[in-house]
């Protein structure tokens, strides 16, 4: 997997972690409202991270106005929110030499940040 991010066009965080970052055309990019993660790397990169509940953002307005923080969901119900709807993932999603970095935390940046170097 070559180094690629999963990012939200609208989400300054997105913006300003990718400007930090120096990400550039040796990324590739894809934004996740117009065209939402497949199935494929969904599958592979929760692989790696250990679940699909670790990609899942219960951060957003969704998780709430759909009543899901108060639902027992399971790692097949996790994948399937991820695949309909690109607000639940947690973002952005950073691939680096084949290695997951997941969200938007500075610990996280500053791992991006040494895997580049």
């Amino acid at each position: 997997m070559k180094n690629k991010i999963y990012y939200l066009s609208t989400c300054t965080t997105c913006q300003r972690i990718m400007k930090e970052l120096g990400i550039d055309n040796k990324f590739e990019q894809q934004d996740i409202k117009i065209q939402n993660i497949s199935k494929i790397d969904l599958d592979v990169i929760a692989k790696q991270v250990g679940s699909y509940e670790a990609l899942f953002s219960k951060r957003a307005m969704k998780y709430k106005s759909m009543g899901l923080k108060d639902k027992n969901l399971s790692e097949q119900d996790f994948k399937q929110l991820m695949l309909d709807e690109y607000t639940f993932l947690k973002r952005p999603f950073i691939i680096v030499n084949g290695e997951a970095f997941i969200g938007n935390s500075k610990k996280t940046v500053e791992a991006v940040k040494s895997k580049l170097n």
